[in-house]
């Protein structure tokens, strides 16, 4: 029996879903070397959760865990997989979300969907904030009062940066992504990136995720 369509949201997943069974799967992993093979499954880590897309339906399953797979984080896999470009590389060079390439316009949804929830899911918590970052495989750096590099995907690391709240300042969080990050995936799907992120660690902390994070289930 089929799944029934519940939302706009799935029902994009799905056609995305299509374009990627018809995709040049040997291509697609020269460009993505990150992408593996195991069995029937194409797989990668996505905040350090891997997936699995089967090679003929295409369809997404998580590969150690039984979480629920959000449309989000299928968005986020068949989107790299569509938008990344031959000569797309890690360039090296930390900047904010609106200097990366035709995002200035997004900056607002950035803001409330992302940074707010994040500084506000861990206000109070930043032993929470590092346990969680450490448990995805996030790098410590020396940024912000708790600052870890984590990569949302091999190919696109980013840098969560955390201030904690104080009795003269609320919570903030901002994050740096590389220059090349929109040669690998379409510019405004860096939002929804960036907000899996900040789900992925409140949902590992244990904490109830801001209520602004854009989420499409």
């Amino acid at each position: 029996m089929k799944k029934k369509i519940t939302s706009n949201y799935e029902s994009a997943c799905l056609k995305w879903q299509e374009v990627f069974v018809k995709m040049d799967k040997q291509k697609l992993m020269e460009i993505l070397p990150e992408i593996k093979i195991e069995g029937d499954y194409l797989t990668i880590y996505h905040f350090g959760r891997k997936f699995g897309v089967h090679k003929q339906t295409g369809e997404i399953i998580a590969m150690e865990d039984d979480l629920p797979i959000s449309v989000s984080e299928k968005f986020n896999i068949y989107l790299l997989f569509y938008y990344v470009k031959p000569y797309a590389k890690i360039r090296g060079e930390w900047v904010t979300f609106e200097k990366l390439k035709n995002t200035s316009q997004f900056k607002p949804a950035f803001i409330k969907s992302v940074l707010e929830p994040f500084a506000n899911t861990f206000a109070g918590h930043m032993d929470k904030l590092k346990d969680a970052c450490e448990k995805i495989g996030g790098k410590r750096i020396k940024a912000s009062d708790m600052g870890y590099e984590i990569k949302a995907f091999e190919c696109i690391p980013i840098q969560f940066l955390f201030w904690d709240e104080d009795d003269e300042f609320e919570a903030r969080a901002s994050m740096l992504f590389d220059l090349g990050s929109t040669d690998f995936i379409h510019e405004e799907s860096i939002v929804t990136i960036a907000s899996v992120g900040v789900e992925r660690l409140a949902q590992i902390a244990g904490l109830d995720k801001g209520s602004n994070t854009f989420d499409m289930k």
